[in-house]
């Protein structure tokens, strides 16, 4: 049901409650309505995150919508939602607060609940950064196996710009393991793709990326 739809649907729980005197709408409304709140957390959260990857400037909204979410979708027994929520919570404290110790166990727990939902999307996101906290731990295999199973789930779902994304991140791990052909090769076929699915974002990081590895 959309978000519009559980509105109305709460409209008409409350009419049955008040004129029909029916006292067991009351927790199927709020059910409703936790969801809707949930939903908007998440995506008012997101909003702001993207917000944040241009301006490089924490807003003290961010991570309270996340933790609500999470909360929320989990007193629904949403898994799929609550996989999602966990996800930005880890991406919050990985990318905005630098703290790794503080994410992984938001992306652990993430990756398990997106795996029993069968959400590939998001355990696609959750894999590509616990790609990135072994990068920076110095766990180069271990970060290339999480990037390369994000990638292949991004290539099942057709998610273009997510594939060129990744493309970026194991080309820097094939630089870094002295694999500068492969580097080459992989971003050759980020730009390909970010070009392909006009994600011009992701062109930019191509670029950006070919000169800070000497590719140009």
């Amino acid at each position: 049901m959309t978000v519009d739809g559980r509105i109305k649907e709460a409209e008409l729980l409350y009419e049955r409650g008040v004129f029909g005197d029916d006292s067991s709408v009351f927790d199927p409304a709020e059910r409703g309505l936790d969801g809707v709140e949930a939903d908007l957390a998440l995506a008012r959260g997101r909003l702001i995150h993207a917000r944040y990857l241009r301006e490089r400037v924490e807003d003290p909204r961010e991570l309270g919508l996340f933790e609500r979410a999470a909360e929320l979708y989990g007193r629904l027994g949403d898994e799929r939602g609550e996989a999602e929520a966990l996800f930005w919570i880890g991406t919050f404290h990985q990318l905005v607060r630098d703290d790794n110790g503080t994410a992984l166990p938001a992306l652990r727990r993430a990756r398990e609940l997106a795996a029993r939902a069968g959400d590939r999307l998001t355990l696609s996101y959750v894999l590509r950064h616990l790609g990135f906290a072994d990068h920076m731990a110095g766990r180069l295999d271990s970060a290339r196996a999480h990037f390369e199973e994000s990638t292949r789930l991004r290539r099942e779902l057709g998610f273009l710009p997510g594939v060129a994304a990744n493309l970026i991140g194991l080309a820097f791990l094939a630089a870094q393991q002295d694999r500068r052909e492969d580097a080459a090769e992989l971003l050759a076929e980020a730009g390909r793709l970010a070009e392909k699915s006009e994600a011009h974002g992701v062109q930019r990081w191509v670029a950006e990326a070919r000169a800070e590895l000497d590719l140009a």
